[in-house]
């Protein structure tokens, strides 16, 4: 499943390609699947929970003006996912936030990375990760040296989708926002970047439903392996 780009120009001119990272590059729920052996079954709603709980509490933190790193926002709904589905065990907390350090990168992540560079095009993830959680994840998913920079939000202290979180990407590659091309598996995160300015691909692997935000992707892909097509060759 690819929708083509509906923008007026399609992907012309695209400069850099960002990448969010987690859910997108990174498989969020490599963690708790790793734990199998200790929670069963239930890994995954388990996993499901600590994803919904981490995203909520960096809206809410974003909107309390009270922020916190990425790091202590994951522990936190870490926590509540455990207390929630009444999940004990030993060391089993710092198992989980250990692996969360050490996610597993998607099949496609590299290949999509190396065909982008081997245009000639910048890649970079912006994330709100923070950023010694990004250094320990990129590397341990080999995608490393695929990438010219990797750009985390904790500087600004606020997290996506504030504009100026986006705004770091240009201001990094020194492109106005109509050069980048951003990529997210996170529908929220994909109309946040879209209203911002950048040509957006929601990389929608799931098949859900559009958001009702104010803006939308410029394009709709199942698979990273997507992305190269979307760009002139």
């Amino acid at each position: 499943m690819t929708t083509a780009a509906t923008t007026e120009h399609g992907f012309d001119g695209i400069r850099a390609c960002v990448f969010d990272a987690y859910g997108t590059l990174l498989d969020v729920n490599s963690a708790a699947r790793r734990c199998e052996d200790a929670l069963g079954g239930g890994w995954e709603t388990l996993a499901a929970t600590w994803r919904a709980k981490q995203l909520e509490y960096t809206w809410l933190r974003s909107l309390m003006g009270d922020y916190a790193d990425f790091e202590r926002v994951t522990g936190d709904a870490l926590d509540y996912a455990l207390e929630r589905h009444g999940v004990i065990g030993e060391g089993l907390r710092d198992r989980l936030m250990a692996l969360y350090r050490q996610l597993d990168a998607y099949g496609d992540a590299a290949a999509c990375l190396g065909t982008l560079r081997g245009r000639g095009l910048n890649t970079a993830i912006l994330s709100n990760g923070s950023p010694a959680m990004l250094d320990a994840a990129v590397a341990g998913a080999g995608l490393a040296p695929h990438l010219d920079a990797v750009l985390s939000v904790d500087p600004l202290r606020v997290y996506k989708p504030h504009p100026s979180v986006y705004q770091l990407a240009c201001d990094r590659f020194g492109v106005m926002p109509e050069a980048i091309l951003f990529v997210s598996a996170n529908g929220w995160d994909a109309g946040g970047a879209a209203r911002f300015g950048f040509r957006v691909a929601w990389l929608n692997r799931a098949g859900f439903p559009a958001e009702r935000l104010p803006a939308a992707p410029a394009a709709v892909v199942d698979s990273l392996s997507a992305i190269p097509d979307l760009l002139p060759a």
